[in-house]
């Protein structure tokens, strides 16, 4: 998975279409993504004691790391990877592939 914890990404299909936000959580063996303030879903939660209340609350839940793309600056970007470095102490760094900046 080329998206790491902390890009901005923007959701290119699904319900939560055009939306952009930071991401949360990546789980790579699943392929998905946790992004704040997309995905979200609502859970009814009960009262843990006999004199507390029950609550309403919102969590962001995976969405497929192949529905998001990486920003960069207002476009949507696709990431792809270069070697710096010289024999045995090159570095694999992450660029976007049409202006060839380092992300």
């Amino acid at each position: 998975m080329k998206l790491k914890k902390g890009d901005t990404v923007k959701v290119i299909a699904g319900k939560d279409k055009g939306k952009t936000g930071t991401i949360f959580m990546t789980m790579k063996d699943m392929n998905q993504v946790v992004i704040e303030g997309v995905n979200v879903a609502t859970k009814h939660q009960k009262n843990k004691r006999t004199r507390s209340q029950g609550q309403i609350i919102e969590k962001s839940m995976p969405i497929d790391a192949s529905n998001v793309a990486l920003m960069e600056g207002n476009k949507t970007v696709r990431i792809g990877y270069i070697f710096e470095g010289e024999g045995d102490k090159k570095k694999k760094v992450r660029v976007a592939r049409p202006s060839g900046k380092k992300i």
